[in-house]
């Protein structure tokens, strides 16, 4: 017999929540099965049946109180029966296990390692569970979040009762999307403990091929996507630069041989953290294949008193049946309405104008205020300041000094920083061609800080050099001429929240541009840099808290912190300091394997680029940068040619109208960055869509290129597309094809059904 959810059931602060369908979370009872010959019965304990959307997620108690991983993929809608394994004279190394310990002859990696007493051996034993109306929140780190209707949450509890260390095993389940989060609660007991691995998921695949799908990189080409074969052994990739960085991202997913962007399985798992982290695929002798995701353990070693508790991040699970494309859908919906938690997820972004590749570090107000009049002129929205505007006793001139000294240069802004700001949010923007814009706005002003950072040349180290992450008499490595500040002492912290306090303060300043351009080197003790990175969520939930209006983006060296512990508190982030169009082309493409392109800042630079010194037309630059939800300028608007001049304003006018389809809309990448016609179209839920269309090279001979079969529409529906009017089902199955003369030729065509 099933046993199902209770009608009400009690919520996060302990009181009835509202009655509910059951269908979330239903628990078995526990059941005696029959015994073999000459064996006594052993019963096992209930099993849980996650219901997500269109998913199942089954766990089962065994009989001697291990859990097992009985299935996660396509919806069950009766008692799934087949065994996940066998505990039989090899004991659990054939056994898929769901929380796996080590010492006690699982001979693969384990989930956790917890040192207490003179031993590393712990043995969590299941204890019991809740059910909990929503989504508890994890004490001191960001996570997903829904209401009562939207999500249901298992607690697991397991308890070593030699050692009395318990273990709470936390699963969230999504009511309308394919999900279930995972993560730990680890307490002491009375003789304390130290946490010496701890990965917040860990989960054992049936036997079959899979291969791993995730994103590799460094500065100027982060995010580039490998799909290679799960081979025996293990395999995988970490981070130890004390934050997730550009080398990977804190990301994977296995899928079948056959799986396409649009056909097959996929399991994608996304760790919600910031910091050092480790991702591995193991797969036995035996042929389980098992995945983890969590902290990385060079960087944990995490003390813990009697009684006291250890929460680890958030891995987020998604189950697609649609392919790696509708894995990423699920994503980008998943992060936009349960992570990021800023107004501005959901709101149209304003174009804007960043002087740092016009000016590096030349700058002063009456250099900088004729780019802001140009830009205005031409109709863009926002300008931001970027590195260079600060340092008193140590001018921000370079980057050997100053940074820490957010004190405005009195030499290249006498009139202080309110003043400036003042002076640019009083420009008037033109209005655009082709809008609803009939009077003239005014310009807004955004702002660059890399808080996290000091200088040695500066004010603030000479007076707190104790401030900066040190190992005792070891010398100090600087990076890009800079060190780190500790984050995980309070007066850091307090320190950091004040100084953007008083910026935003000192003018009307309506963004702000967040950097951090160097890793951790030095650590006293491997815990120093996740006790960083709970400081830094602590600084980021203050601020966006008390600043809920600034729309807040992130960057880090380019793209080597875009992770979704930042999105929580961010609602974008800066994509690549590589702004050459071909090149970002790959760069944001594989970055929309997980984030929604909503959350991407990306800009049109001058050419030849800065950095791949690559000319491509001012119209395929353009057209790149509005595949993602911030559009912008990295140029000096006073340099311009007539051409560019006098094309911009229509420019700016259609990433306007572009940007609702990409704030709003799924994604559906319909042909690879890798190809030489990339092809990406997001669809509204009205059915309107928007087709982006690339073409690196002039392919019109020898071969005709192939037809771009568009997803996402209504096949019965027709729709307005390139001047004529087309059925659904030709754009799904026919396809749309197109050819222009000479490289680097793009297209954006409007995708608009045909109401009935």
């Amino acid at each position: 017999m099933t046993q199902v959810v209770a009608s009400a059931v009690p919520s996060a602060n302990g009181h009835a929540a509202k009655p509910r369908r059951a269908e979330p979370i239903r628990v078995e009872p526990p059941s005696t099965p029959a015994a073999k010959d000459g064996e006594e019965p052993r019963p096992t304990g209930p099993t849980f049946h996650l219901n997500p959307a269109a998913a199942s997620y089954i766990i089962r108690v065994s009989a001697d109180g291990d859990l097992e991983h009985v299935h996660w993929g396509p919806r069950t809608r009766t008692a799934y029966t087949s065994p996940p394994g066998g505990n039989d004279s090899w004991g659990p190394v054939r056994t898929r296990r769901e929380f796996p310990d080590v010492g006690h002859g699982d001979f693969r990696a384990p989930a956790y390692r917890i040192s207490h007493g003179g031993t590393a051996v712990t043995d969590l034993r299941y204890a019991g569970y809740d059910i909990v109306a929503g989504k508890p929140p994890l004490a001191g780190l960001p996570a997903t979040f829904g209401t009562d209707d939207a999500v249901s949450t298992l607690e697991i509890h397991l308890e070593d009762k030699l050692a009395g260390i318990k273990a709470t095993l936390s699963y969230a389940v999504f009511h309308n999307l394919p999900v279930v989060t995972r993560s730990v609660r680890l307490t002491a007991g009375p003789e304390g403990a130290v946490v010496d691995e701890l990965a917040s998921l860990s989960i054992d695949f049936p036997v079959g091929e899979y291969e791993m799908l995730y994103t590799y990189g460094q500065w100027a080409r982060e995010n580039q996507v490998v799909r290679r074969k799960v081979d025996h052994g293990i395999q995988g990739f970490q981070s130890l630069a004390g934050y997730t960085s550009a080398a990977h991202n804190p990301f994977f997913a296995l899928v079948n041989p056959a799986t396409t962007e649009s056909l097959g399985q996929a399991w994608g798992f996304s760790l919600v953290y910031t910091g050092s982290f480790a991702a591995q695929v193991e797969v036995a002798a035996k042929g389980y294949t098992r995945a983890s995701l969590g902290l990385n353990p060079s960087h944990l070693s995490w003390k813990l008193s009697p009684g006291e508790s250890f929460t680890s991040p958030e891995v987020v699970c998604v189950y697609s049946a649609a392919g790696v494309g509708g894995m990423s859908r699920t994503f980008h919906n998943l992060y936009r309405q349960h992570l990021s938690r800023s107004d501005w997820t959901h709101r149209t972004r304003p174009s804007l104008i960043n002087n740092w590749e016009a000016t590096y570090f030349d700058l002063s107000q009456d250099l900088l205020l004729p780019i802001a009049e140009r830009a205005a002129s031409l109709g863009v929205k926002m300008f931001v300041m970027d590195d260079g505007w600060f340092g008193v006793k140590h001018p921000r001139i370079n980057d050997h000094q100053g940074l820490g000294d957010w004190t405005p240069n009195p030499l290249r802004f006498p009139d202080g920083l309110g003043a400036f700001a003042d002076r640019v949010t009083g420009l008037k923007v033109k209005p655009l061609p082709g809008t609803n814009e009939t009077t003239a706005a005014h310009m807004k002003f955004g702002i660059w800080v890399e808080p996290e950072m000091v200088n040695p040349k500066s004010e603030l180290y000479e007076k707190h050099p104790d401030w900066v992450l040190h190992a005792g008499r070891y010398p100090h490595t600087t990076a890009r001429n800079q060190l780190v500040l500790n984050l995980g002492l309070p007066e850091v912290q307090e320190y950091i929240v004040g100084v953007v306090t008083n910026i935003l303060k000192s003018g009307s300043i309506s963004y702000v541009k967040w950097d951090n351009n160097r890793g951790m080197h030095e650590l006293a003790h491997p815990s120093d840099s996740h006790r960083y990175i709970l400081g830094l969520y602590s600084v980021l939930d203050r601020l966006t808290t008390a600043f809920p209006d600034v729309l807040w983006e992130g960057c880090a060296a380019g793209g080597a912190r875009f992770d979704p512990g930042l999105l929580h508190y961010w609602p974008q982030h800066w994509v690549s300091d590589n702004t050459d169009a071909r090149d970002r082309i790959s760069i944001q493409m594989g970055l929309s394997l997980v984030y929604p392109p909503s959350a991407f800042g990306c800009h049109v630079s001058a050419v030849p680029n800065h950095i791949t010194d690559r000319e491509t037309p001012l119209e395929f630059r353009a057209h790149v940068a509005m595949l993602g939800g911030s559009f912008g300028l990295e140029l000096d608007a006073t340099k311009l040619s007539d051409n560019d001049t006098a094309a911009l304003p229509a420019i700016l006018a259609l990433s306007e109208k572009v940007n609702p389809y990409v704030v709003h809309g799924e994604q559906y990448r319909l042909s690879p960055a890798t190809s030489n016609s990339p092809a990406v179209l997001y669809v509204l839920p009205s059915g309107d869509a928007v087709l982006f269309a690339f073409q690196l090279k002039d392919s019109h001979f020898p071969d005709q290129p192939e037809s771009i079969r568009l997803q996402g529409l209504d096949a019965d529906a027709d729709y307005e597309f390139d001047g004529e009017v087309y059925g659904g089902d030709e754009l799904l199955t026919a396809g749309w094809n197109w050819w222009a003369k000479g490289d680097y030729r793009s297209r954006v065509l409007f995708v608009n059904k045909v109401k009935k």
